[in-house]
């Protein structure tokens, strides 16, 4: 089968292909696994992390891609359309998996990781892993809603966030956009205040109902009594939780932070950014509960996702844009059928 293959790592440049395309071996399903035939599957910021080493290290050589949409081949419902997530598997015994918290599970096993993903014409994964796709979304729609959709749902579910009480988004890739357009189905009285560097972003925010945008410096018209971090970058945190009011939390979603000096780290005001009972909780992945919960969701919400479509040879460009921030909405790769 045609795929685009992780060799090595290293930093993604014009110059130098991350990804090669080329042609491995079909996969061959267990007893407990479905074979997939993938028609599309969704680029994110993880792969640039994996890609040039900012995650646990990927088993190498490994395809990549976590959001896959396609069509079961062989194992189950022959024809059904299902979805893979990040999560590949879990122990499915300990304690987090038995309380339905399997994203902390100790043998989380990441999809493009630490199996195959969805870079590719086939992917195996275990039936109870396999997500049903809703008959209202497209392939190329919801393939960015098994991750961005689903940690960003997740995330929004950690905010605690009333209908009414205002919500800060830091950073406008793909899964804050997605967010955005939750709380707006969700909590429809709420203002949602976006912060982003990036000028587009910002315009696209604006287009999709924020109630204001500015940059991360800026100071928003309203205090935030919520507010979620997609960055990978320090100062979002920094000033959230300038911006948060009184008991107010601030969630994390991210994978990663940059590197930073430890003492510049260690820099916060406790008066203005800590007191007065503010919180600060992270994510880590997502569950199936969660992607199935917002698949659902967004079918019957109507909520979809902003898509810019590229061909799978072309996964080394998408990513560049990413890495480069050219970014509207979420990439999604199309995947040839021969």
């Amino acid at each position: 089968m045609k795929a685009m293959l992780i060799r090595e790592l290293g930093a993604i440049e014009a110059a130098r292909p991350a990804l090669t395309y080329t042609d491995i071996p079909d996969p061959v399903p267990a007893e407990d696994e479905i074979l997939i035939r993938v028609s599309v599957c969704g680029v994110c910021h993880t792969e640039l992390d994996e890609i040039e080493g900012r995650t646990p290290p990927p088993h190498l050589p490994v395809v990549p891609g976590h959001q896959v949409v396609g069509t079961i081949e062989a194992g189950g419902k022959i024809g059904q359309r299902v979805g893979v997530a990040w999560i590949y598997s879990s122990c499915g015994h300990c304690t987090y998996c038995r309380s339905g918290n399997e994203n902390l599970c100790a043998d989380f096993k990441a999809t493009g990781r630490d199996a195959n993903g969805g870079y590719a014409q086939y992917i195996k994964v275990r039936v109870d892993f396999a997500h049903p796709i809703p008959d209202g979304l497209s392939d190329a729609e919801a393939a960015p809603l098994l991750c961005a959709g689903a940690v960003g749902f997740r995330a929004l579910k950690l905010a605690n966030l009333r209908d009414g009480a205002s919500l800060g988004l830091f950073g406008f890739g793909a899964s804050n956009h997605l967010v955005l357009k939750t709380a707006r189905h969700k909590y429809p009285n709420s203002s949602i205040l976006v912060f982003s560097r990036n000028p587009q972003e910002r315009a696209l925010a604006l287009e999709l109902g924020a109630a204001w945008a500015g940059t991360m410096q800026d100071i928003p018209p309203e205090p935030l009594e919520a507010a979620i971090d997609a960055t990978p970058v320090w100062l979002p945190i920094a000033q959230a939780l300038k911006h948060l009011s009184p008991g107010g939390r601030l969630v994390v979603n991210a994978i990663r932070k940059e590197e930073i000096d430890k003492d510049e780290l260690l820099k916060l005001d406790f008066s203005s950014q800590l007191w007065l009972e503010k919180e600060i909780k992270s994510v880590a992945n997502v569950t199936r509960q969660d992607v199935r919960e917002f698949l659902r969701l967004a079918a019957e919400a109507g909520i979809r996702p902003e898509v810019q479509e590229y061909d799978l040879k072309d996964a080394n460009r998408a990513l560049l844009e990413v890495k480069q921030g050219k970014i509207r909405g979420a990439k999604v790769l199309r995947v040839p059928q021969a």
